[in-house]
């Protein structure tokens, strides 16, 4: 009990640590912090985030973050710059350093060439008298007052006080840009959101020959075998010119059986639901699993703007495809 004890309290002291750090850095968004926003804005390079160690760890993050919100970022390693890696960089980048103590070794030694370039830097650190610091051209000060580990050593309230700058830098862009959740998702074309945001009705419907429908007047047992052959679970019932009559579906068979209804001898237009719920083939996906999840149903007919069937999806297709 008591090495229990003592884990839940150094945890606990570990995050009050933390949050407290991160609060400390609200008096620090400033005219300095503007200043930084304003000149990546106004660049027409990149955003080259560089750190060693811990800060280089946080730096990718930032980097990442950044790159995926709208703003062109990357990360080179300080070290690799001294060794070629710094014909990466262009005039009219910026970069963006971290260092907690703003005397590593690795980045001092860039300096000399970073200001004889005339590149822009804009600086992390915890002490705004560093090296770092006083050749930025502006510095994000992150000083923290202790380091969550017990022997205030090890980088804690400092890499993550140092990453919250990075995020706060990162969304300040993201708002002055106007980014939008559609330009998130072309940066995020596989994933989850990408695939809700970018996917729409006509990259996941079955057209063509795969479309199961029939005519009017049909007799049910026909519209049935359309059904069992296009395995949709559902059939578009359409009018002689063509246009969208209704659809029969799998829960208005069932609805159907329990009417007794003699299925050699009834046609589709006795049964069907008439006209009802459809999609348009531009319509992005998630559009269309809402209709289908406010409307109770499991499949939709795509129509043209004459209201011709063009298509039909089922929430099986939605789920392959990732949008639900």
């Amino acid at each position: 009990m008591s090495q229990t004890s003592d884990l839940i309290q150094s945890a606990q002291r570990t995050i009050r640590l933390e949050i407290q750090a991160v609060e400390g850095l609200l008096p620090h968004i400033d005219a300095d912090f503007v200043r930084a926003c304003e000149m990546i804005l106004a660049s027409k390079g990149r955003v080259v985030v560089v750190g060693m160690g811990k800060s280089g760890h946080i730096g990718n993050k930032i980097a990442a973050t950044l790159a995926s919100t709208g703003t062109t970022a990357f990360f080179v390693h300080p070290a690799e710059a001294s060794h070629g890696d710094m014909g990466m960089i262009t005039r009219e980048d910026v970069i963006l350093a971290l260092s907690n103590s703003g005397s590593t070794n690795e980045i001092v030694t860039l300096l000399p060439l970073i200001k004889r370039l005339g590149i822009q830097l804009i600086s992390i650190t915890g002490n705004p008298d560093s090296p770092l610091a006083k050749a930025a051209d502006v510095n994000l000060n992150v000083h923290v007052e202790q380091e969550a580990c017990p022997l205030n050593l090890a980088p804690t309230s400092s890499t993550t006080a140092a990453l919250v700058m990075g995020d706060a830098l990162a969304v300040a862009l993201l708002e002055a840009r106007g980014f939008t959740a559609e330009d998130f998702a072309f940066s995020h074309p596989g994933g989850a959101l990408g695939r809700r945001l970018l996917l729409k009705v006509e990259n996941v419907m079955h057209a063509g020959e795969q479309l199961p429908q029939v005519q009017r007047g049909t007799l049910l047992r026909d519209a049935l075998m359309e059904m069992s052959r296009k395995g949709l679970g559902m059939t578009v019932i359409v009018e002689a010119d063509g246009r969208l009559a209704g659809v029969f579906t799998d829960g208005d068979l069932r609805r159907t059986l329990d009417r007794s209804i003699d299925i050699h001898h009834t046609t589709i237009d006795e049964v069907m639901t008439l006209h009802g719920k459809t999609a348009r083939a531009e319509m992005l996906a998630a559009e269309a699993l809402k209709i289908m999840e406010d409307n109770r149903i499991n499949a939709l007919v795509v129509v043209d703007q004459e209201d011709r069937p063009i298509g039909a999806f089922n929430l099986s297709d939605l789920l392959r495809a990732g949008v639900m």
